[in-house]
């Protein structure tokens, strides 16, 4: 069925941000500068789901006639949209589920702008106060439930994954719905497509008619990983390292699923937490999945956390592999300590304030090359720590390969160099390696070029 290439529409909201004030306007007008082309760039990624690449300044380049205003009516608040992507329009109508999240695109950039960037400041912020941030983020957002038990299940894994990696996270998905469990995930393509996809027709199956899909992304992945049409809730958090405290404040459990260097990262992080002495008797379900074909991959996986965090580091999660039903049981059952211990030291259900998240996890960090040199990649500090700068590592790679900013500043300044102690960057090289190898990096089909050198001598 063909489609129209381009679309010019007027769209209004559904049931949420009808009214904004003048100053409000004013700052998303096209003459604010930056605030409105950050506006602009997630609004494409919105109406460009579906698609094929991962490349954020290919999909600008294509659309670099895209042009959306505000357009402030007595009856409320409406989008003008030119030369918009013809794949979010049926008919000439915009796609429900589209102008959704393109009206939660404007609620939550406005809101972090208020709230992130005129009315606090977190450059020194302490975690507490950051904690707090990304509990008003996700109010705002209407994200919280009253819920009697814990039931998200947040999914992490890769947007470049093979199909039957794929089809596996579906099945998961299946299982864990089947079980009226609710899903979390980036709200990318692949690994977090596939659980959502399968946990919607277990829902249906089990008459559940108010299923979450919960969305979690940041501006500055979004293009790369355009929001998957399952989502029904989507927040677009202020940057990664709140966009991952999301992930664990409002989950209750993770699985993770195959993926590249942003799996990485997602799985040092978590790691990083629970390593925390503080966090010792925290229950937080954790369970590395894949089908049969993929049980290499968390065989590196476990390996490399094994020579580089340790044995303490790998009692933290479960791996199961092939077999989708014993994934969503474990998890089950890890959520039902949870919501014992929630119960019992009067936690709430639905935002997880008891886990302690260091300052290390929390404030952003830029990825250059002078805070690239400054990280601390050797073993004579705390095991948590070290996790923590290896989360920067796999973050910076993550902005060099897909990240609009990220690769732009490698074309300009060239790959990012690591240094740490010899041992680890050699676990470190030999992982990201089999990464590349298994095309983990980049959708199959783009030639992947590196955005790093691990400097082992």
């Amino acid at each position: 069925m063909q489609y129209e290439d381009r679309v010019d529409a007027l769209v209004a909201p559904k049931g949420a941000l009808e009214m904004l004030s003048q100053d409000e306007i004013s700052r998303m007008s096209e003459d604010s500068g930056s605030l409105h082309e950050l506006f602009r760039r997630c609004a494409l990624a919105i109406m460009n789901c579906g698609s094929d690449t991962d490349d954020a300044e290919a999909v600008m380049k294509e659309f670099n006639d895209f042009e959306i205003n505000i357009i402030q009516q007595e009856r409320g608040v409406k989008l003008e949209l030119k030369n918009a992507p013809g794949s979010a329009f049926v008919d000439g109508k915009m796609i429900s589920s589209v102008r959704e999240m393109l009206f939660s695109v404007l609620r939550d950039i406005i809101f972090t702008y208020h709230e992130y960037h005129l009315a606090r400041n977190l450059e020194n912020a302490s975690s507490d106060k950051i904690t707090n941030v990304v509990f008003e983020l996700l109010r705002n957002a209407n994200v919280f439930r009253r819920i009697q038990s814990p039931d998200m299940v947040v999914c992490w894994g890769g947007h470049s994954i093979a199909r039957h990696e794929y089809d596996y996270t579906k099945r998961v998905g299946h299982e864990l719905g089947l079980r009226e469990l609710n899903i979390c995930t980036g709200c990318g393509p692949g690994a977090m497509k596939g659980p959502m996809k399968g946990a919607a027709i277990a829902h249906s199956k089990q008459r559940i008619h108010n299923g979450v899909y919960l969305g979690l992304t940041e501006p500055g992945i979004i293009a790369a990983e355009s929001p998957n049409p399952i989502v029904n809730q989507l927040v677009i958090m202020p940057d990664i390292e709140k966009r991952l405290e999301a992930f664990v404040r409002t989950g209750h459990g993770i699985v993770v699923f195959p993926g590249g260097a942003g799996t990485a990262e997602e799985i040092l992080y978590i790691l990083g937490i629970l390593l925390h002495p503080k966090n010792a008797d925290v229950p937080f379900p954790l369970v590395f999945t894949g089908p049969k074909e993929s049980a290499n991959y968390f065989e590196q996986i476990h390996a490399f956390i094994g020579d580089v965090l340790g044995e303490a580091a790998q009692q933290k999660y479960r791996i199961i592999i092939d077999d989708e039903v014993e994934v969503a049981r474990a998890m089950k059952q890890g959520l039902e300590e949870v919501r014992h211990y929630r119960k019992a030291h009067h936690d709430a259900f639905y935002y997880n304030w008891k886990l302690h998240i260091p300052e290390e996890f929390q404030h952003p960090f830029e990825p250059t090359h002078e805070n690239m040199l400054g990280l601390n990649l050797n073993f004579n500090q705390d095991t948590h720590l070290l996790a923590a700068d290896l989360r920067r590592a796999f973050s910076s790679i993550v902005a060099g390969n897909v990240k609009a900013q990220g690769v732009a500043y490698i074309k300009e300044h060239g790959p990012f160099h690591i240094h740490g102690d010899k041992l680890i960057l050699e676990k470190l090289d030999a992982l990201l390696q089999a990464f590349v190898a298994q095309q983990r990096m980049k959708l199959p089909g783009s030639e992947y070029i590196p955005c790093y050198k691990v400097i082992t001598n």
